[in-house]
């Protein structure tokens, strides 16, 4: 699953007071003791025109997409392929949002859907997937490309192909991350040489690809981009998630001290990075996330945990419909946070949050059902596959 990152596009985060507080593990999280307190949190730890944004259009997906041309628009959208009726039942409800989003003129819309398909493994919508490897729109065709990827789609084989020419760099290593999942474990190499480009957001991508390829050999190249004073922050927490997901325990330090940043956005990448550790002591660590002042990043906690296969955060979602946590948000907070909800649900799955999942496959918000689509597809899969 990945999050939009976009340069040029400056998404900012809902302010939040600025306190220190102890958690319920006894453990201070916040400001040194050295610091002052600023009332206003920090907005965003990300600098030159570059905006860590967990909260634009991708906001459901849990590992890090970095574009550019964020901005660009699509005027023709894909064509629409519906052919499972609209009914009340949930799990046909929630193939019948993701045939939706694929078919949408939002291109934003179409890569959750893309990601959405990967991540529940519905195989019988990937040849709609593989028509949007043409898509216009950059993170489109590099969604699309992760997810034949992913789910190993070997009929998709000659597209992928086609895009290790496409005119943008981001997408030509997304093709050779999927030719590396198809079994051409050499287009690892374009990987490797990627993470040394000149270009950010091409090493920010590289270091994504080479996290998801499970290929441990590439550590070395990840500390490199970790410790490189000339990457930027994004590289630089991107390599620390993926050395996380290879499994190197090293990194918990640097992941820990995300989680205690002052900024909103760096704590959540760290909360994912150390689900994607999942060792006993990540798990600890993000069991203290649950006492965060903020709900998004405490509802990202509860998400890392249910993946984790712990329940702990069961009762900070439950919070978000028994006490109303999103009255009185503004349109884009509530819509976030409903995002984040059903991202939770969709890990954690037990019967008490599931049902909230048909109230929110009817939200207004497009993103809030394509997450609640797939949260209900996770939540069925081991009852009956499709």
């Amino acid at each position: 699953m990945w999050t939009l990152i976009c340069q040029g596009n400056q998404m900012k985060n809902m302010p939040e007071e600025t306190r220190l507080h102890r958690n319920k593990s006894g453990l201070r999280l916040g400001l040194r003791p050295d610091e002052k307190m600023n009332p206003v949190r920090k907005e965003s730890r990300f600098s030159n025109g570059v905006s860590i944004s967990i909260f634009p259009a991708l906001i459901f997906i849990s590992t890090t997409i970095f574009m550019v041309g964020c901005n660009q628009l699509l005027i023709k959208p894909a064509p629409r392929e519906l052919n499972v009726p609209d009914v009340n039942e949930p799990r046909i409800e929630a193939i019948r949002i993701l045939q939706d989003g694929l078919a949408d003129s939002d291109p934003m819309m179409r890569a959750n859907a893309i990601e959405a398909v990967a991540a529940t493994r519905q195989v019988k919508l990937i040849p709609k997937v593989q028509r949007l490897i043409n898509d216009e729109f950059v993170p489109v065709r590099f969604a699309a490309a992760l997810a034949i990827g992913d789910l190993e789609y070997r009929l998709g084989g000659n597209s992928i192909r086609q895009l290790l020419k496409d005119k943008d760099i981001n997408v030509k290593i997304a093709a050779s991350y999927a030719m590396a999942k198809l079994g051409n474990t050499e287009y690892l190499e374009v990987l490797r040489k990627a993470i040394l480009n000149n270009d950010q957001t091409v090493r920010a991508n590289a270091a994504l690809l080479l996290g998801k390829s499970g290929d441990k050999t590439a550590l070395k190249l990840l500390y490199r981009a970790l410790q490189d004073k000339n990457s930027d922050d994004k590289v630089v927490y991107q390599a620390a998630e993926s050395i996380a997901r290879l499994g190197d325990e090293r990194i918990y330090q640097k992941l820990w001290s995300m989680l205690i940043s002052a900024y909103a956005d760096v704590r959540v990448m760290g909360t994912k990075a150390m689900g994607a550790l999942g060792t006993a002591e990540a798990r600890n660590a993000l069991t203290t996330m649950l006492d965060d002042e903020l709900l998004d990043v405490r509802l990202v906690a509860a998400e890392q945990l249910g993946m984790l296969k712990d329940p702990a955060g069961e009762p900070e979602v439950l919070d978000v419909f028994k006490k109303n946590l999103t009255a009185g948000l503004d349109k884009k907070s509530r819509e976030r946070a409903n995002v984040l909800t059903a991202m939770a649900i969709g890990q954690i799955r037990t019967p008490s949050l599931i049902k909230f999942l048909p109230e929110l496959l009817k939200d207004e918000s497009k993103f809030v059902r394509i997450a609640a689509a797939k949260a209900v597809l996770q939540s069925t899969a081991k009852q009956r596959p499709l």
